[in-house]
């Protein structure tokens, strides 16, 4: 079965009927669904399928030397609020394909091969992305999460307990990543490189440096229709501020400097209330680490200044911070060459190959976007692109599934 037959068989999983798209949320009713999907396909393809402490699901092509660490590759399964159909799920109805090729071929591998699928890549549910890679190297631990809750007010333990996680085996697992002796993620393209080249597939150079931050602002909460327009404190106004602020610190910077507000929250948020509170969630990313960090310095500053001209309070909290990703220069290297000079190119979205790649060599291939969208319904692959990289995923597996472990 093709790679795009295998999209087709999820297509209707997680349909956002508002947003339009897929909304596809660590352990909702979308999510089980997919997660129930792969344990069926992958034992069809004759793999072992366990489920780690940290919500990853791993199905292991049990051959060669079992004691040798194991070739990895996949994705995720999850999405953003209103996401493409690609963007994940790609890489592991890829990754399925693939290992059917070898199958198909009568291919023996010297060391195993196992496909992950690593839980809330996104990180929508709970604002922790990467969130199963993360647990598995150590970044994140339950003290990070157990107090934080999603849009309807229900708490990560209960939700993982509700779908039948131990609290007491998340966290670091290095047993298990010890396993795991190099990983390649086939994702598709977040951007036009590939369509401008007119390639079908690429390798990834490295991952722009990233982080979110939680900006609230603390006004007072009043009537609208009492109180006068020069008497209000309104962290709302503030909030609107706030999001051209974001928008200028980025643009005065270089190409690289990106600074994104895609949620915001008034509290209590009603149509006829002055809120009391206003949040928003900003994306920063740029080339390196300490560009980041200046334009975070410079926001701040300027969210001060916003805040008092309106008699409000502010604070500006890190949720998430991921460093650059430089991917292992001769693994990188090496696949652009097995597939027959594939340009290499830079990716400014984060990925669990770049949390993987401070461990274990890691390295990941990008299939052509041609519409360059991407978190959101217009993102797009041709059938003829899938293929080609479930052809070039399958030659990445044979070649380093060859090397003793």
């Amino acid at each position: 079965m093709t790679a795009t037959a295998l999209l087709a068989q999820i297509a209707d999983i997680g349909r956002d009927p508002v947003r339009g798209g897929y909304s596809r949320h660590l352990f909702d009713d979308a999510d089980l669904a997919l997660r129930e999907w792969f344990v069926e396909r992958a034992a069809e393809r004759g793999l072992r399928v366990e489920r780690d402490g940290n919500g990853n699901l791993w199905a292991w092509w049990d051959a060669g030397d079992l004691a040798a660490p194991a070739v990895v590759t996949g994705s995720h399964l999850d999405s953003v609020p209103g996401g493409g159909a690609y963007d994940g799920p790609l890489g592991v109805v890829s990754a399925l394909a693939a290992v059917q090729v070898l199958r198909e071929e009568g291919y023996r591998p010297r060391r195993p091969i196992a496909v992950c699928v690593f839980a809330e890549e996104e990180g929508a549910r709970f604002n922790a992305p990467c969130l199963g890679s993360r647990l598995l190297v150590g970044e994140l631990g339950l003290t990070d999460l157990a107090d934080r809750v999603d849009a309807r007010g229900t708490s990560f333990s209960e939700v993982w307990t509700a779908a039948g996680g131990d609290l007491e085996r998340i966290g670091a697992d290095p047993e298990l990543l010890a396993r795991v002796g190099v990983f390649v993620e086939l994702h598709v393209e977040q951007g036009l490189d590939l369509a401008h080249r007119g390639a079908p597939v690429a390798v990834a150079e490295g991952i722009l440096a990233h982080g979110r931050w939680r900006a609230t602002f603390t006004g007072e909460g009043n009537h609208a229709g009492t109180t006068p327009m020069d008497g209000r404190h309104d962290p709302v106004v503030a909030v609107a501020q706030a999001v051209l602020a974001v928008r200028r610190v980025a643009a005065s910077s270089g190409a690289l400097l990106r600074g994104t507000v895609g949620r915001v929250e008034a509290v209590p948020g009603g149509s006829n209330v002055i809120a009391s509170r206003a949040h928003a969630w900003v994306d920063v990313r740029a080339a390196h680490d300490h560009e980041v960090r200046a334009a975070i310095a410079e926001l701040t500053a300027a969210l001060g200044r916003i805040a008092a001209d309106e008699g409000c309070e502010v604070e500006l909290v890190e949720e998430s911070f991921s460093p650059r990703v430089d991917f292992d220069p001769a693994l990188r290297e090496r696949l652009a060459s097995l597939l027959g000079g594939a340009p290499v190119i830079p990716t400014g979205a984060g990925h669990d190959a770049g949390i993987l790649s401070a461990h274990v060599p890691s390295a990941m291939l990008f299939v052509r976007n041609p519409t360059g969208v991407s978190h959101a319904p217009a993102e797009s692959a041709e059938a003829a692109d899938v293929e080609a990289g479930v052809e070039a995923l399958a030659a990445v597996l044979r070649e380093l599934a060859e090397e003793p472990g």
